[in-house]
């Protein structure tokens, strides 16, 4: 699913404007950015949480030319999915229902 395929299933579910569909979901991506680079978490029960892992410095090497290269420290998201989430998608979908918002 891409964001505008979101956005389009915003717009028929909830029967909005495709311009409101749009502000909704950029809303909402802006926001889940802006704690991310503010170093928060963001949690979505039953789905799971995002939040930065840091890595430090190390020395790594250029797999095509075998060089030798510091990589910087770096952070990065990370997803981790939530255990309803994992459960449901384990079992399949033959034991949950999705309702219908």
């Amino acid at each position: 699913m891409t964001k505008a395929d979101l956005i389009n299933a915003l717009e028929q579910k909830a029967k909005l404007p495709h311009s409101y569909s749009d502000k909704i979901i950029n809303l909402v991506f802006r926001e889940m950015i802006q704690e991310l680079l503010n170093d928060g978490r963001i949690e979505i029960r039953g789905v799971g949480s995002f939040a930065n892992r840091t890595y430090k410095a190390y020395s790594g090497r250029n797999p095509k030319t075998g060089k030798v290269v510091n990589v910087e420290p770096k952070k990065v998201p990370f997803f981790k999915v939530g255990k309803e989430l994992r459960e449901r998608i384990d079992e399949g979908k033959t034991r949950y229902i999705i309702k219908k918002a």
